[in-house]
């Protein structure tokens, strides 16, 4: 199985939220055998599969014995709970997960083959994205299976590394800042907009330049606003107008605290 070309390996995926749906679908695109779709809700796990050729089910009892290539798409709570129901009969299969906070040893002594394939990207169904630059991080249990799974992602992307369990631990830690926490502040200033009966979208050319820069320059650079200023003037109007928004009072507070203490 390991020794076979990426393309020629029977694939089932184990899940069919963001990440899965945009992961088989770039597989498909590119060739490879996809043979069944699961995931518990039924609906779902038939969307997915009717898009890349497969068969689906809802019962993880029904999932194939005979696969090459598990990869599992799950919350990191429902991995942990199934990886011995999951592996069962299908332990000589590459077993994988594609999840930031995992480690690899989640495998150890439910399977022979296993590893990680971790996609650096924000997924969502209705929102399509180009695999082929997405950064791809690969952990496998031995030099095998970490061949195996550098072949399959650079079929997909340019962007591919090696990483440890604890480098992509770090790695998913800085991504939170970097996108999740990132889009709450979108979602923290689209209140305070309607609020004031003003459109989000003024907001775009600014997000979009602010994003843009940080290609050329190093974020610490990049920062402008009152915070690296320490205009205090400006900073405790803003804080007397967030006086009716206690958590957005704190939270800007917080950080701009933050911005100031690294200038230091």
């Amino acid at each position: 199985m390991i020794n076979s070309m990426p393309n020629q390996l029977s694939i089932v995926f184990v899940g069919a939220g963001n990440l899965a749906t945009h992961l088989a679908q770039a597989m498909h695109q590119k060739g490879f055998n996809i043979q069944q779709v699961y995931s518990r809700t039924l609906s779902a796990a038939q969307l997915l599969a009717d898009f890349v050729g497969a068969d689906f089910t809802d019962s993880i009892e029904q999932i194939n014995t005979n696969a090459d290539l598990y990869i599992t798409a799950l919350t990191d709570e429902a991995l942990l709970q199934l990886v011995p129901q999951l592996t069962s009969e299908r332990e000589k299969g590459l077993w994988i997960h594609t999840a930031g906070s995992v480690p690899i040893s989640v495998w150890e002594g439910h399977c022979l083959h296993f590893g990680v394939f971790y996609p650096l990207q924000t997924f969502s169904k209705k929102r399509a994205v180009d695999f082929s630059n997405i950064p791809l991080f690969i952990e496998g249990s031995s030099s095998k299976e970490t061949e195996c799974l550098l072949e399959i992602a650079k079929e997909l992307t340019t962007e591919v590394y090696q990483a440890s369990s604890e480098q992509r631990k770090s790695l998913h830690l800085a991504a939170v800042f970097a996108s999740n926490f990132t889009n709450h502040m979108y979602a923290s200033a689209a209140s305070l907009l309607e609020e004031y009966d003003l459109p989000f979208k003024a907001l775009l050319p600014l997000i979009e330049e602010t994003a843009k820069k940080v290609h050329f320059l190093a974020p610490g650079e990049a920062q402008t606003g009152p915070a690296i200023r320490n205009d205090k003037k400006v900073m405790e109007e803003h804080l007397k107008m967030l006086t009716p928004y206690p958590s957005l009072h704190h939270l800007y507070k917080e950080i701009s605290d933050s911005i100031v203490n690294i200038k230091k």
